[in-house]
């Protein structure tokens, strides 16, 4: 099952954490990176990130048994149509993207005979960059696969022992539920995180730099999420704006009733509101995906 040449193009902090997790994991796969800011070029040879780091994206695919978009969603369809002509037959294609509908459809119209297994790492960080990424990425966290209709299943089932052997829990996914699924995981949390510190940020002539020296651990979670990458974000909502905007519609409902229960005094509807999302934490814990140590694990030191 295992790939003998892996080409992941984009280094950032995903990009990056994939290629060194091969390297740990698969030991004599080579991988061949690329990326198109050309610094990010010098430090990934610098920092040896890859065993091949190439100056163009269709010049890494030429070998490659396994071709790895990791690249912001708005970019996927313009990398698509750069490696077209240097695909070999053989080859499988997948991605990273946290959209998955908008990805398949701009990959497609480029490359609609090329198997394409797309899949979504859910896992990350706030930092970005090549010199960002770390091979335990991936160690327990999600790897959902989204195959569209029709995908050729031994395709699909190496690409879930790929990432398998990465660490990672694997899940398969139609595309369009994967999206709505997003969309209230992850990408209504951080427009939320985005317009709270936005918030804050247009509040500091008045308070007269008060919501920084004074943050308390909520708004410091919040600008921990807002510090995430801005070419990412800003494409992942433009790439998933129907999911994303049906579910800013149900949370503006939800707010709206919120504000109602407050003006009125409803404390018994805001105690099980707030007893109910409790137990959505617990339930998080205890599934592994975060730390049940005091102050989510943060140290004191």
């Amino acid at each position: 099952m295992t790939f003998p040449n892996v080409t992941v193009i984009g280094l950032g902090l995903i990009g990056s954490s994939l290629a060194r997790a091969v390297q740990l994991h698969i030991p004599g796969v080579r991988v061949t990176g690329y990326d198109a800011d050309a610094r990010v070029r010098e430090i990934a040879t610098r920092i040896k990130l890859c065993d091949h780091i190439t100056e163009s994206a269709s010049a890494a695919v030429i070998d490659a048994a396994l071709i790895v978009l990791c690249v912001p969603v708005g970019a996927m369809g313009a990398v698509a149509a750069e490696i077209a002509g240097d695909i070999p037959g053989d080859a499988i294609l997948s991605d990273v993207g946290s959209c998955k509908e908008s990805v398949i459809e701009a990959v497609r119209a480029s490359l609609p005979n090329v198997v394409f297994v797309p899949a979504h790492p859910v896992a990350g960080t706030e930092e970005s960059g090549p010199e960002a990424g770390f091979a335990s990425l991936f160690h327990h966290r999600w790897c959902i696969v989204t195959p569209p209709e029709g995908t050729d299943v031994r395709a699909v089932e190496r690409v879930l022992e790929f990432w398998r052997s990465l660490g990672a829990e694997v899940e398969t996914m139609r595309p369009d539920h994967h999206d709505r699924v997003l969309a209230v995981t992850s990408h209504l949390p951080h427009l939320i995180a985005y317009t709270i510190v936005g918030t804050a940020s247009d509040m500091e002539e008045v308070t007269q730099s008060e919501v920084i020296k004074y943050s308390a651990g909520g708004f410091r979670d919040f600008t921990r999420i807002a510090a995430s990458d801005p070419t990412m974000w800003r494409d992942v909502f433009l790439a998933n704006r129907g999911a994303v905007l049906d579910m800013l519609q149900r949370f503006s409902e939800d707010l709206t009733a919120l504000q109602r229960a407050i003006r009125w005094g409803k404390g018994d509807e805001l105690f099980e509101l707030f007893t109910r999302t409790r137990s959505v934490r617990r339930s998080i814990i205890d599934k592994g995906q975060d730390d049940a140590r005091p102050d989510f694990g943060r140290s004191h030191e």
